[in-house]
Protein backbone atom coordinates (compact mmCIF):
# COMPACT_ATOMS: atom_id res chain seq x y z
CA UNK A 1 0.00 0.00 0.00
CA UNK A 2 1.82 3.10 -0.53
CA UNK A 3 1.76 6.24 1.94
CA UNK A 4 0.31 9.00 1.20
CA UNK A 5 1.98 12.46 1.29
CA UNK A 6 2.01 13.48 5.21
CA UNK A 7 3.39 16.62 4.63
CA UNK A 8 -0.01 18.26 4.01
CA UNK A 9 -0.40 19.59 7.32
CA UNK A 10 2.43 20.34 10.11
CA UNK A 11 -0.15 20.55 13.04
CA UNK A 12 -1.55 23.47 14.83
CA UNK A 13 -0.14 25.25 17.70
CA UNK A 14 -0.99 22.82 20.59
CA UNK A 15 -2.76 25.90 22.40
CA UNK A 16 -5.27 25.88 19.45
CA UNK A 17 -6.15 22.64 19.52
CA UNK A 18 -6.72 22.97 24.01
CA UNK A 19 -8.85 26.01 23.08
CA UNK A 20 -10.85 24.00 20.41
CA UNK A 21 -12.39 21.63 23.53
CA UNK A 22 -12.50 24.92 25.92
CA UNK A 23 -9.27 24.45 27.59
CA UNK A 24 -7.36 27.15 28.55
CA UNK A 25 -3.82 27.95 29.00
CA UNK A 26 -3.95 27.54 32.96
CA UNK A 27 -5.15 23.62 32.08
CA UNK A 28 -2.32 22.72 30.09
CA UNK A 29 1.24 21.96 30.65
CA UNK A 30 2.55 22.34 27.19
CA UNK A 31 5.93 20.48 26.20
CA UNK A 32 6.70 22.39 23.47
CA UNK A 33 4.28 23.25 20.56
CA UNK A 34 2.60 20.18 19.64
CA UNK A 35 1.77 18.30 22.85
CA UNK A 36 0.92 19.17 26.33
CA UNK A 37 -0.31 17.04 29.51
CA UNK A 38 -4.02 18.62 30.89
CA UNK A 39 -4.21 19.16 34.56
CA UNK A 40 -6.65 16.75 36.11
CA UNK A 41 -8.77 20.08 37.02
CA UNK A 42 -10.56 20.37 33.98
CA UNK A 43 -11.61 17.18 33.92
CA UNK A 44 -13.70 18.13 37.40
CA UNK A 45 -15.00 21.38 36.02
CA UNK A 46 -16.45 20.19 33.04
CA UNK A 47 -19.49 17.24 33.21
CA UNK A 48 -19.51 13.75 31.18
CA UNK A 49 -21.90 14.36 28.28
CA UNK A 50 -19.93 13.12 25.00
CA UNK A 51 -21.26 9.51 23.59
CA UNK A 52 -18.51 6.73 23.62
CA UNK A 53 -17.68 4.76 20.92
CA UNK A 54 -15.58 1.58 20.93
CA UNK A 55 -13.16 0.54 17.91
CA UNK A 56 -11.99 -2.70 18.57
CA UNK A 57 -11.05 -5.40 15.53
CA UNK A 58 -11.21 -9.35 14.45
CA UNK A 59 -8.37 -11.78 15.39
CA UNK A 60 -4.93 -9.75 14.09
CA UNK A 61 -3.10 -11.00 11.40
CA UNK A 62 0.14 -10.18 9.73
CA UNK A 63 -1.97 -8.74 6.38
CA UNK A 64 -3.15 -5.70 8.81
CA UNK A 65 -6.35 -4.85 9.89
CA UNK A 66 -5.96 -0.76 10.50
CA UNK A 67 -7.67 -0.79 14.29
CA UNK A 68 -5.50 2.61 15.05
CA UNK A 69 -6.04 4.14 11.44
CA UNK A 70 -9.79 3.65 11.22
CA UNK A 71 -10.00 4.92 15.02
CA UNK A 72 -8.04 8.43 13.84
CA UNK A 73 -10.09 8.31 10.46
CA UNK A 74 -13.60 8.23 11.75
CA UNK A 75 -12.54 10.95 14.06
CA UNK A 76 -11.71 13.27 11.57
CA UNK A 77 -14.93 11.85 9.40
CA UNK A 78 -16.86 12.95 12.43
CA UNK A 79 -15.09 16.44 12.97
CA UNK A 80 -15.57 16.80 8.77
CA UNK A 81 -19.55 16.54 9.88
CA UNK A 82 -19.36 19.41 12.25
CA UNK A 83 -19.17 17.21 15.21
CA UNK A 84 -17.52 18.09 18.19
CA UNK A 85 -15.43 15.28 18.72
CA UNK A 86 -11.78 13.52 20.60
CA UNK A 87 -10.18 10.76 20.35
CA UNK A 88 -8.58 8.75 23.40
CA UNK A 89 -5.83 6.32 22.46
CA UNK A 90 -2.80 4.41 23.72
CA UNK A 91 0.76 5.66 24.21
CA UNK A 92 2.79 3.03 21.91
CA UNK A 93 5.74 1.34 23.82
CA UNK A 94 9.06 1.86 22.57
CA UNK A 95 10.09 -2.26 22.27
CA UNK A 96 7.67 -2.69 19.55
CA UNK A 97 8.48 0.12 17.64
CA UNK A 98 11.40 -0.83 17.72
CA UNK A 99 10.77 -4.58 17.18
CA UNK A 100 8.78 -6.56 15.00
CA UNK A 101 5.50 -4.19 15.07
CA UNK A 102 6.80 -0.63 14.10
CA UNK A 103 4.98 2.41 15.42
CA UNK A 104 1.77 2.55 16.98
CA UNK A 105 0.19 6.17 15.74
CA UNK A 106 -2.18 4.90 12.29
CA UNK A 107 -0.72 5.75 9.48
CA UNK A 108 -1.16 7.29 5.51
CA UNK A 109 -3.68 10.12 6.13
CA UNK A 110 -4.92 9.01 9.62
CA UNK A 111 -2.03 9.44 11.93
CA UNK A 112 -1.84 11.80 15.50
CA UNK A 113 1.19 13.55 15.73
CA UNK A 114 4.05 14.06 16.26
CA UNK A 115 4.37 10.39 15.18
CA UNK A 116 8.00 10.11 15.99
CA UNK A 117 8.11 11.50 19.62
CA UNK A 118 4.81 9.93 20.63
CA UNK A 119 6.30 6.49 19.22
CA UNK A 120 9.48 7.28 20.85
CA UNK A 121 10.05 8.87 24.57
CA UNK A 122 7.10 11.51 24.34
CA UNK A 123 6.16 13.19 27.26
CA UNK A 124 8.32 10.73 29.75
CA UNK A 125 5.31 8.84 30.79
CA UNK A 126 6.60 5.19 30.29
CA UNK A 127 9.95 6.26 31.78
CA UNK A 128 7.92 7.49 34.96
CA UNK A 129 6.06 4.40 35.36
CA UNK A 130 9.57 2.33 34.83
CA UNK A 131 11.58 4.43 37.23
CA UNK A 132 8.45 3.66 39.64
CA UNK A 133 8.35 0.33 39.41
CA UNK A 134 11.94 -0.20 39.64
CA UNK A 135 12.22 2.40 42.94
CA UNK A 136 9.63 -0.22 44.19
CA UNK A 137 12.26 -2.85 43.42
CA UNK A 138 15.08 -1.45 45.20
CA UNK A 139 13.09 -0.82 48.27
CA UNK A 140 12.24 -4.50 48.66
CA UNK A 141 15.68 -5.65 48.03
CA UNK A 142 16.89 -3.03 50.19
CA UNK A 143 14.51 -4.13 53.03
CA UNK A 144 15.61 -7.71 52.70
CA UNK A 145 19.21 -6.40 53.02
CA UNK A 146 19.06 -4.12 55.93
CA UNK A 147 15.64 -5.16 57.75
CA UNK A 148 15.57 -8.69 58.85
CA UNK A 149 12.91 -8.52 61.27
CA UNK A 150 10.38 -7.82 58.13
CA UNK A 151 11.45 -11.35 57.50
CA UNK A 152 10.97 -11.38 53.77
CA UNK A 153 11.30 -14.99 51.81
CA UNK A 154 13.93 -14.00 48.93
CA UNK A 155 12.24 -16.99 47.33
CA UNK A 156 8.90 -16.10 46.94
CA UNK A 157 9.48 -12.27 45.32
CA UNK A 158 6.82 -11.53 43.11
CA UNK A 159 7.31 -8.10 42.27
CA UNK A 160 10.00 -8.04 39.23
CA UNK A 161 11.93 -5.23 36.86
CA UNK A 162 10.59 -3.57 33.63
CA UNK A 163 12.15 -1.54 31.01
CA UNK A 164 10.28 -0.23 27.64
CA UNK A 165 11.97 -2.64 25.92
CA UNK A 166 12.16 -6.05 23.78
CA UNK A 167 14.95 -7.73 25.52
CA UNK A 168 14.43 -11.80 25.80
CA UNK A 169 17.78 -12.05 27.72
CA UNK A 170 16.16 -10.48 30.49
CA UNK A 171 13.27 -12.71 31.32
CA UNK A 172 15.21 -14.62 33.69
CA UNK A 173 18.30 -13.63 35.34
CA UNK A 174 19.77 -13.52 38.95
CA UNK A 175 20.63 -10.85 41.42
CA UNK A 176 22.95 -9.88 43.98
CA UNK A 177 26.00 -11.41 43.17
CA UNK A 178 29.31 -10.50 44.06
CA UNK A 179 29.80 -10.99 47.65
CA UNK A 180 28.03 -9.81 50.91
CA UNK A 181 27.73 -6.23 49.90
CA UNK A 182 26.14 -6.67 46.58
CA UNK A 183 22.79 -7.81 48.08
CA UNK A 184 21.18 -10.95 48.74
CA UNK A 185 21.26 -13.93 45.72
CA UNK A 186 18.22 -14.34 44.04
CA UNK A 187 16.26 -14.98 40.50
CA UNK A 188 14.44 -12.01 39.11
CA UNK A 189 13.96 -10.93 36.17
CA UNK A 190 12.31 -8.17 34.10
CA UNK A 191 8.74 -7.49 31.73
CA UNK A 192 8.24 -4.78 29.69
CA UNK A 193 7.24 -1.94 31.14
CA UNK A 194 3.58 -1.97 29.16
CA UNK A 195 2.98 -5.16 31.49
CA UNK A 196 4.11 -4.03 34.40
CA UNK A 197 1.02 -2.91 37.56
CA UNK A 198 2.05 0.17 37.60
CA UNK A 199 0.70 1.17 33.87
CA UNK A 200 -2.14 -0.63 35.28
CA UNK A 201 -2.45 1.57 37.70
CA UNK A 202 -2.08 4.63 35.94
CA UNK A 203 -4.28 3.82 33.23
CA UNK A 204 -6.96 2.89 36.08
CA UNK A 205 -6.92 5.66 38.51
CA UNK A 206 -9.19 8.44 38.91
CA UNK A 207 -7.01 10.85 40.90
CA UNK A 208 -3.55 11.07 42.79
CA UNK A 209 -5.92 9.63 45.60
CA UNK A 210 -6.93 6.81 44.20
CA UNK A 211 -3.07 6.47 42.32
CA UNK A 212 -1.55 6.35 46.02
CA UNK A 213 -4.22 3.76 47.51
CA UNK A 214 -3.87 1.13 44.64
CA UNK A 215 -0.03 1.66 44.79
CA UNK A 216 -0.18 0.84 48.40
CA UNK A 217 -2.04 -2.43 48.28
CA UNK A 218 0.21 -3.67 45.60
CA UNK A 219 1.65 -7.44 46.19
CA UNK A 220 5.35 -7.53 45.99
CA UNK A 221 6.42 -10.91 48.52
CA UNK A 222 5.44 -13.29 50.91
CA UNK A 223 7.48 -13.42 54.53
CA UNK A 224 8.89 -16.88 55.56
CA UNK A 225 5.52 -17.65 57.64
CA UNK A 226 3.60 -16.59 54.36
CA UNK A 227 2.69 -13.63 55.12
CA UNK A 228 1.86 -11.02 51.97
CA UNK A 229 4.14 -8.08 52.11
CA UNK A 230 3.00 -5.12 50.09
CA UNK A 231 4.56 -1.62 48.99
CA UNK A 232 2.50 0.12 51.67
CA UNK A 233 4.61 -2.14 54.07
CA UNK A 234 7.50 -0.44 52.33
CA UNK A 235 6.94 2.85 52.38
CA UNK A 236 6.68 3.29 48.91
CA UNK A 237 3.82 4.59 47.88
CA UNK A 238 4.92 8.50 48.55
CA UNK A 239 8.07 8.13 46.28
CA UNK A 240 6.33 6.57 43.79
CA UNK A 241 3.77 8.62 43.67
CA UNK A 242 5.81 11.68 43.17
CA UNK A 243 7.94 9.97 40.01
CA UNK A 244 4.23 9.21 38.75
CA UNK A 245 2.86 12.77 39.39
CA UNK A 246 3.37 14.31 36.23
CA UNK A 247 2.35 10.97 34.22
CA UNK A 248 -1.29 11.05 35.62
CA UNK A 249 -2.14 14.03 33.59
CA UNK A 250 -3.47 13.14 30.05
CA UNK A 251 -1.37 13.68 27.05
CA UNK A 252 -2.86 15.97 24.10
CA UNK A 253 -1.98 15.79 20.92
CA UNK A 254 -3.60 15.70 17.47
CA UNK A 255 -4.61 14.30 14.29
CA UNK A 256 -3.31 15.23 10.52
CA UNK A 257 -6.80 17.54 10.12
CA UNK A 258 -6.62 19.29 13.71
CA UNK A 259 -8.57 16.90 15.83
CA UNK A 260 -7.69 16.50 19.50
CA UNK A 261 -6.51 12.99 21.19
CA UNK A 262 -5.50 12.54 24.22
CA UNK A 263 -2.76 9.37 24.05
CA UNK A 264 -1.85 7.74 27.48
CA UNK A 265 -1.42 5.07 28.66
CA UNK A 266 -0.24 2.15 27.10
CA UNK A 267 -0.65 -1.60 28.37
CA UNK A 268 -0.82 -4.68 25.35
CA UNK A 269 -4.23 -6.41 25.67
CA UNK A 270 -2.24 -9.99 25.52
CA UNK A 271 -0.50 -9.36 28.78
CA UNK A 272 -2.11 -6.88 29.95
CA UNK A 273 -5.75 -5.12 29.97
CA UNK A 274 -4.76 -3.28 26.96
CA UNK A 275 -7.21 0.21 27.27
CA UNK A 276 -6.16 4.20 27.34
CA UNK A 277 -6.26 5.75 30.69
CA UNK A 278 -9.41 6.06 32.42
CA UNK A 279 -8.79 9.73 33.12
CA UNK A 280 -8.20 10.22 29.27
CA UNK A 281 -11.03 8.49 28.31
CA UNK A 282 -13.05 10.84 30.78
CA UNK A 283 -11.83 13.62 29.54
CA UNK A 284 -12.58 13.41 25.88
CA UNK A 285 -15.99 12.69 27.39
CA UNK A 286 -16.30 15.84 29.32
CA UNK A 287 -15.22 17.91 26.58
CA UNK A 288 -16.66 16.60 23.30
CA UNK A 289 -19.85 15.19 21.90
CA UNK A 290 -18.22 12.14 20.38
CA UNK A 291 -15.27 9.98 22.43
CA UNK A 292 -13.55 7.59 20.69
CA UNK A 293 -11.43 5.26 21.91
CA UNK A 294 -9.58 1.66 21.26
CA UNK A 295 -9.41 -1.44 22.78
CA UNK A 296 -5.98 -3.41 22.19
CA UNK A 297 -5.65 -6.31 19.36
CA UNK A 298 -8.89 -8.45 18.93
CA UNK A 299 -12.17 -8.31 20.64
CA UNK A 300 -11.81 -11.54 23.04
CA UNK A 301 -8.97 -9.83 24.34
CA UNK A 302 -8.70 -5.89 24.48
CA UNK A 303 -12.30 -4.99 24.03
CA UNK A 304 -13.08 -8.14 26.83
CA UNK A 305 -11.44 -6.32 29.60
CA UNK A 306 -12.15 -2.74 28.25
CA UNK A 307 -16.15 -3.59 29.65
CA UNK A 308 -15.11 -6.56 31.85
CA UNK A 309 -12.37 -4.82 33.90
CA UNK A 310 -12.77 -0.80 32.80
CA UNK A 311 -16.16 0.04 32.09
CA UNK A 312 -16.89 -2.35 35.02
CA UNK A 313 -14.36 -0.17 37.87
CA UNK A 314 -15.32 3.14 36.12
CA UNK A 315 -19.18 3.04 35.36
CA UNK A 316 -18.33 3.52 31.73
CA UNK A 317 -20.52 2.60 29.27
CA UNK A 318 -20.76 2.97 25.30
CA UNK A 319 -23.04 4.38 23.01
CA UNK A 320 -21.65 2.08 19.93
CA UNK A 321 -18.88 -0.53 18.88
CA UNK A 322 -17.21 -0.81 15.87
CA UNK A 323 -15.34 -3.87 14.84
CA UNK A 324 -12.57 -3.41 12.06
CA UNK A 325 -11.56 -5.90 9.63
CA UNK A 326 -9.73 -6.36 6.25
CA UNK A 327 -10.33 -8.41 3.06
CA UNK A 328 -6.57 -9.49 3.27
CA UNK A 329 -7.19 -10.49 7.11
CA UNK A 330 -9.96 -12.48 6.38
CA UNK A 331 -8.25 -14.28 3.92
CA UNK A 332 -5.52 -15.21 6.08
CA UNK A 333 -7.63 -16.76 8.55
CA UNK A 334 -9.48 -18.42 5.38
CA UNK A 335 -5.63 -20.24 4.81
CA UNK A 336 -4.16 -18.02 2.27
CA UNK A 337 -0.39 -17.23 3.00
CA UNK A 338 0.65 -13.46 3.67
CA UNK A 339 2.62 -13.32 0.10
CA UNK A 340 -0.40 -14.70 -1.34
CA UNK A 341 -3.15 -12.38 -0.36
CA UNK A 342 -3.28 -9.76 -3.61
CA UNK A 343 -5.58 -12.27 -5.42
CA UNK A 344 -9.21 -12.56 -5.80
CA UNK A 345 -10.02 -15.91 -3.55
CA UNK A 346 -13.89 -15.43 -2.92
CA UNK A 347 -14.01 -19.23 -1.31
CA UNK A 348 -10.87 -18.52 1.33
CA UNK A 349 -12.54 -15.04 2.19
CA UNK A 350 -15.72 -17.16 3.11
CA UNK A 351 -13.97 -19.53 5.40
CA UNK A 352 -12.31 -16.37 7.01
CA UNK A 353 -15.42 -14.66 7.38
CA UNK A 354 -15.82 -17.27 10.32
CA UNK A 355 -13.39 -15.51 12.57
CA UNK A 356 -15.84 -12.24 11.80
CA UNK A 357 -18.90 -14.13 12.77
CA UNK A 358 -16.94 -15.17 16.03
CA UNK A 359 -16.15 -11.64 17.44
CA UNK A 360 -19.77 -10.26 15.91
CA UNK A 361 -21.40 -12.78 18.45
CA UNK A 362 -19.11 -12.10 21.05
CA UNK A 363 -19.96 -8.43 21.28
CA UNK A 364 -23.60 -9.52 21.59
CA UNK A 365 -23.16 -11.38 24.43
CA UNK A 366 -22.07 -7.67 26.37
CA UNK A 367 -25.38 -6.65 24.73
CA UNK A 368 -24.12 -4.88 21.77
CA UNK A 369 -24.63 -4.99 17.93
CA UNK A 370 -21.28 -3.61 16.26
CA UNK A 371 -21.08 -1.94 13.01
CA UNK A 372 -18.34 -3.97 11.03
CA UNK A 373 -15.83 -1.39 9.34
CA UNK A 374 -13.62 -2.96 6.25
CA UNK A 375 -10.43 -1.02 6.07
CA UNK A 376 -10.27 -1.05 2.53
CA UNK A 377 -6.43 -1.87 1.13
CA UNK A 378 -5.57 -0.71 -1.97
CA UNK A 379 -5.64 -4.11 -4.58
CA UNK A 380 -9.24 -5.26 -2.74
CA UNK A 381 -11.59 -6.36 -5.25
CA UNK A 382 -15.39 -5.44 -5.31
CA UNK A 383 -16.76 -8.70 -5.76
CA UNK A 384 -14.54 -9.45 -2.07
CA UNK A 385 -15.55 -6.06 -0.61
CA UNK A 386 -19.46 -6.83 -1.82
CA UNK A 387 -19.34 -10.21 -0.40
CA UNK A 388 -18.40 -9.41 3.28
CA UNK A 389 -21.46 -6.57 2.46
CA UNK A 390 -23.74 -9.19 1.87
CA UNK A 391 -22.86 -11.60 4.76
CA UNK A 392 -22.81 -8.42 7.18
CA UNK A 393 -26.22 -7.23 6.24
CA UNK A 394 -28.08 -10.79 5.42
CA UNK A 395 -26.90 -13.24 7.63
CA UNK A 396 -25.37 -11.49 10.27
CA UNK A 397 -27.83 -8.46 10.11
CA UNK A 398 -25.18 -5.51 11.52
CA UNK A 399 -24.87 -2.19 9.72
CA UNK A 400 -22.19 -2.64 7.78
CA UNK A 401 -19.75 0.75 6.40
CA UNK A 402 -16.74 0.92 4.13
CA UNK A 403 -13.60 2.72 5.32
CA UNK A 404 -10.86 4.28 3.37
CA UNK A 405 -9.02 6.12 5.96
CA UNK A 406 -5.64 5.67 5.30
CA UNK A 407 -5.65 6.59 1.68
CA UNK A 408 -7.91 9.75 1.90
CA UNK A 409 -7.96 10.65 5.88
CA UNK A 410 -11.30 12.36 7.29
CA UNK A 411 -13.02 12.00 3.92
CA UNK A 412 -12.54 8.06 3.36
CA UNK A 413 -14.12 7.77 6.56
CA UNK A 414 -17.17 9.32 6.18
CA UNK A 415 -19.66 6.68 5.44
CA UNK A 416 -18.32 4.62 8.57
CA UNK A 417 -19.10 8.39 10.46
CA UNK A 418 -22.63 8.74 8.97
CA UNK A 419 -23.25 4.70 9.85
CA UNK A 420 -21.86 5.09 13.50
CA UNK A 421 -23.84 8.74 14.62
CA UNK A 422 -26.97 6.86 13.16
CA UNK A 423 -26.46 3.61 15.33
CA UNK A 424 -24.83 5.44 18.40
CA UNK A 425 -28.14 8.09 18.58
CA UNK A 426 -30.70 5.47 18.77
CA UNK A 427 -31.57 4.41 22.52
CA UNK A 428 -29.81 1.55 23.77
CA UNK A 429 -29.94 -0.59 27.42
CA UNK A 430 -26.76 -0.74 29.20
CA UNK A 431 -24.14 -3.12 28.62
CA UNK A 432 -23.77 -6.32 30.87
CA UNK A 433 -20.87 -7.82 31.49
CA UNK A 434 -19.71 -11.50 31.22
CA UNK A 435 -19.44 -11.89 34.66
CA UNK A 436 -20.20 -11.30 38.25
CA UNK A 437 -16.74 -9.84 39.83
CA UNK A 438 -17.88 -12.31 42.76
CA UNK A 439 -18.24 -15.41 41.20
CA UNK A 440 -15.38 -18.27 41.42
CA UNK A 441 -11.52 -17.63 40.25
CA UNK A 442 -12.14 -20.44 38.22
CA UNK A 443 -16.14 -19.67 36.83
CA UNK A 444 -14.60 -16.44 35.43
CA UNK A 445 -11.40 -18.10 33.65
CA UNK A 446 -13.73 -20.54 32.08
CA UNK A 447 -16.79 -18.12 31.25
CA UNK A 448 -13.87 -15.99 29.34
CA UNK A 449 -12.58 -18.85 27.60
CA UNK A 450 -15.47 -20.66 26.67
CA UNK A 451 -17.58 -17.31 25.49
CA UNK A 452 -14.72 -15.40 23.74
CA UNK A 453 -12.40 -17.98 22.54
CA UNK A 454 -14.36 -21.00 22.57
CA UNK A 455 -12.19 -23.03 23.93
CA UNK A 456 -13.88 -26.56 25.90
CA UNK A 457 -11.38 -27.94 28.66
CA UNK A 458 -9.50 -25.62 30.66
CA UNK A 459 -7.11 -26.88 32.63
CA UNK A 460 -4.37 -26.09 35.21
CA UNK A 461 -1.09 -26.67 35.65
CA UNK A 462 -0.14 -27.67 39.17
CA UNK A 463 1.41 -23.84 39.71
CA UNK A 464 -2.05 -22.54 38.87
CA UNK A 465 -3.91 -25.10 41.06
CA UNK A 466 -1.45 -23.49 44.04
CA UNK A 467 -2.02 -20.22 43.23
CA UNK A 468 -5.83 -20.44 43.46
CA UNK A 469 -5.21 -21.78 46.34
CA UNK A 470 -3.54 -18.67 47.46
CA UNK A 471 -5.62 -16.43 46.08
CA UNK A 472 -8.71 -17.64 47.52
CA UNK A 473 -6.45 -17.53 50.82
CA UNK A 474 -5.56 -14.51 50.30
CA UNK A 475 -9.23 -13.15 49.97
CA UNK A 476 -8.02 -11.89 46.26
CA UNK A 477 -11.04 -13.96 44.85
CA UNK A 478 -13.61 -11.23 44.16
CA UNK A 479 -11.20 -9.62 41.38
CA UNK A 480 -11.67 -9.90 37.77
CA UNK A 481 -9.82 -11.36 35.47
CA UNK A 482 -7.31 -10.35 33.03
CA UNK A 483 -5.96 -12.86 30.92
CA UNK A 484 -2.71 -13.19 29.27
CA UNK A 485 -3.62 -14.95 25.73
CA UNK A 486 -2.06 -14.77 22.43
CA UNK A 487 -3.33 -12.36 20.19
CA UNK A 488 -3.21 -13.82 16.68
CA UNK A 489 -5.55 -16.60 17.91
CA UNK A 490 -8.88 -17.18 19.30
CA UNK A 491 -6.61 -20.23 21.18
CA UNK A 492 -3.59 -20.31 23.19
CA UNK A 493 -1.57 -21.53 20.06
CA UNK A 494 -0.43 -18.19 18.36
CA UNK A 495 -0.42 -20.36 15.02
CA UNK A 496 -4.02 -21.21 14.58
CA UNK A 497 -6.03 -18.96 12.60
CA UNK A 498 -9.63 -18.47 11.57
CA UNK A 499 -12.85 -20.01 14.20
CA UNK A 500 -11.34 -22.98 16.07
CA UNK A 501 -13.79 -24.67 18.27
CA UNK A 502 -13.71 -26.78 21.24
CA UNK A 503 -9.95 -26.63 21.49
CA UNK A 504 -8.39 -27.07 25.25
CA UNK A 505 -6.70 -23.60 27.11
CA UNK A 506 -3.76 -24.40 29.54
CA UNK A 507 -3.33 -22.20 32.05
CA UNK A 508 -0.10 -21.95 33.74
CA UNK A 509 -0.04 -19.17 36.86
CA UNK A 510 -2.02 -16.71 38.11
CA UNK A 511 -0.43 -13.51 38.89
CA UNK A 512 -2.22 -11.17 41.48
CA UNK A 513 -2.23 -7.54 40.68
CA UNK A 514 -3.53 -6.19 43.94
CA UNK A 515 -3.25 -2.24 43.01
CA UNK A 516 -4.52 -2.31 39.64
CA UNK A 517 -7.58 -5.07 40.99
CA UNK A 518 -7.34 -7.69 39.14
CA UNK A 519 -5.92 -11.20 38.54
CA UNK A 520 -3.78 -12.46 35.81
CA UNK A 521 -3.94 -15.84 34.43
CA UNK A 522 -0.85 -16.77 31.92
CA UNK A 523 -2.26 -19.04 29.66
CA UNK A 524 0.23 -21.05 26.74
CA UNK A 525 3.55 -19.72 26.19
CA UNK A 526 2.52 -15.94 25.99
CA UNK A 527 5.87 -14.34 27.81
CA UNK A 528 5.78 -10.59 29.75
CA UNK A 529 8.82 -9.76 28.03
CA UNK A 530 8.78 -9.78 24.12
CA UNK A 531 11.64 -10.58 22.21
CA UNK A 532 13.42 -8.74 19.18
CA UNK A 533 12.82 -10.61 15.66
CA UNK A 534 15.55 -11.55 13.22
CA UNK A 535 15.68 -8.25 11.81
CA UNK A 536 14.09 -5.37 14.10
CA UNK A 537 12.59 -2.23 12.74
CA UNK A 538 15.28 -0.46 14.66
CA UNK A 539 17.58 -1.81 11.51
CA UNK A 540 15.49 1.04 9.58
CA UNK A 541 15.89 3.62 11.94
CA UNK A 542 18.57 6.71 11.17
CA UNK A 543 18.44 10.51 12.06
CA UNK A 544 18.85 12.39 8.29
CA UNK A 545 18.91 16.04 8.35
CA UNK A 546 18.25 16.42 12.06
CA UNK A 547 14.95 14.36 11.39
CA UNK A 548 14.02 10.99 12.87
CA UNK A 549 13.18 8.36 9.49
CA UNK A 550 12.33 4.79 9.79
CA UNK A 551 9.38 4.47 12.15
CA UNK A 552 6.49 2.60 10.23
Amino acid sequence: MDTPDQTLFSGKPITDIAASLGLTTADIIPYGDTKAKVRLEALQKNPQHGKLILVSAITPTPAGEGKTTTTIGLGQALAQMGKSVCLALREPSMGPCLGMKGGATGGGLSQVIPAEEINLHFTGDFHAITSANNLLSALLDNRIYHDKQMNIDPRRITWRRVMDMNDRALRNIILGLGGALQGIPREGGFDITAASEIMAILCLAESYEDLKTRLDRILVAFTHEGEPVTAGQLNATGAMTALLKDALLPNLVQTLEGVPAFIHGGPFANIAHGCNSVLATKMALSLSDWAITEAGFGFDLGAEKFFDIKCQSAGLDTAAVVLVASCRALKMHGGVGLKKLSGLNLEALEKGISNLDKHVENIAKFGEKPIVCLNRFAGDRNEEVDRIRKHCETRLKVPFAVSNVFAEGGKGGLDLARTVVEHAEKVSSPFHPLYDWNDAVTTKIETVARDMYGAEKISYTRKAERDLKSIEKLGYGNLPVCIAKTPTSLTDDPKIYGRPENFPVTVREILIAAGAGFLIPITGDIMRMPGLPKNPQADNIDVVEGKIRGIK
